[in-house]
């Protein structure tokens, strides 16, 4: 098989076109706020662009974050859209490249070390947009064999997909299921249940402040001195750089324990996008950026869905008041509905098992990520040959 060694700039180039802001919405603005650490795609955006104009991508164009390349967030574009400046949009050269196959090479460890070590700042390193196009990589030299090994990898990708889709519908039903029982008060057996007059609520429920339902436990950052990517100590977590669409994945380790999230709790972000919610997939080391919440009766489930309930909207809570970052007063004065500990554990009988397939989904997709990564520069360095 015949292969030839490319700089980046020979097969792509940067997107430079503009796009008027009033054509985005939340799914087809990218900003580095919503792209996914390690390789994990985008999620809907928070936050709407701001002027008239901002840089445009197009289908099948490889966006990469270029603040903190460590992080390693790269996303094949499936649509047309915008993002924000510090995404960096690569135009392939289709005459030279398959798509497809330039994104998996870009997707390599060896792409975003190369991205750090000609980086720009210390506290939040930036690419060198110079040095970034001189990356040397190897492509075969016809369009079949990029083919096929685009095809290859991407069956791993559709497989994370597929599970993802699966994830989100698993979601939608738990969450209906809240709204059903707790919003609209539809529980098992409400027909015969008295309402309270006065407050709207079923007799025996209540208003509490968050604080009488969780464990709140308020982020400490350690010196960044004692931060490594080395995998000493526990994994480490400061804002929502590291979430995922449920479960955060991890980049950033720490070798000095200040405040602690045991697994399966609630990661809640205090500044902004403030309230967006991930879980602990095990015991990690939370920063100031974020809180760790557990039920007082280890009712994970119901807890989870109250709070995705209550905080719908990123940075608007209590009645309203748009926050850029809370206190722990301010969560812990949130009301929060008490209903009788029969319905809850109900609730918890039928919505545990939807949630234990969700983590056995994701479980499967880390497994499907890790083969990906070690799959990935074996084919791109020939190593294996197809």
């Amino acid at each position: 098989m015949s292969w030839k060694e490319f700089e980046l700039k020979d097969v792509a180039k940067y997107r430079t076109a503009k796009i008027e802001t009033n054509l985005l919405n939340e799914k087809n603005y990218i900003s580095t706020e919503n792209m996914i650490s390690e390789k994990g795609g985008v999620v809907n955006s928070s936050y709407p662009p701001s002027g008239k104009t901002t840089s445009s991508f197009k289908t099948d164009d490889i966006l990469v974050s270029n603040i903190r390349p460590y992080f390693k967030k790269i996303w094949f574009a499936k649509n047309d859209g915008g993002c924000s400046n510090d995404v960096i949009v690569f135009n392939p050269e289709t005459n030279k490249v398959i798509p497809e196959f330039l994104y998996y090479q870009l997707s390599k460890d060896e792409f975003f070390d190369y991205m750090m070590s000609g980086a720009n700042g210390t506290k939040m390193p930036r690419g060198n947009k110079k040095a970034i196009p001189k990356f040397k990589l190897l492509i075969p030299k016809t369009f079949e064999t990029q083919k096929h090994i685009a095809s290859i990898l991407s069956n791993y990708d559709d497989l994370i997909e597929n599970n993802l889709r699966r994830i989100k519908l698993l979601e939608e039903t738990a969450q209906n299921i809240y709204k059903e029982w707790f919003v609209n008060f539809r529980f098992p057996n409400y027909e015969h249940t008295e309402f309270d007059v006065e407050s709207g609520l079923p007799v025996g429920w209540e208003m509490k402040k968050l604080s009488e339902l969780v464990i709140l436990t308020m982020g400490q950052s350690p010196k960044s001195e004692f931060y490594n990517e080395n995998k000493e100590g526990l994994p480490f977590h400061q804002g929502v750089t590291g979430y995922g669409h449920r479960f955060v994945s991890h980049s950033t380790y720490c070798s000095v324990v200040t405040r602690i999230a045991e697994e399966g709790d609630i990661l809640f972000s205090v500044r902004a996008p403030v309230g967006r919610l991930n879980i602990a997939p095990e015991k990690l080391i939370i920063g100031r950026g974020l809180s760790a919440i557990r039920n007082k009766r280890n009712c994970q489930s119901f807890q989870l869905y109250q709070l995705k309930n209550h905080f719908f909207q990123e940075d608007l809570i209590g009645g309203g008041a748009i926050f850029n970052s809370v206190t722990k007063n301010d969560l812990e004065n949130q009301l929060m509905i008490l209903p009788l500990n029969e319905v809850v554990d109900e609730f918890e009988r039928i919505i545990k098992p939807i949630d234990e397939q969700i983590w056995k989904l994701n479980l499967h997709s880390q497994n499907l990520k890790e083969a990906l990564d070690i799959l990935l520069p074996r084919l791109m360095n020939r190593t294996i040959e197809v």
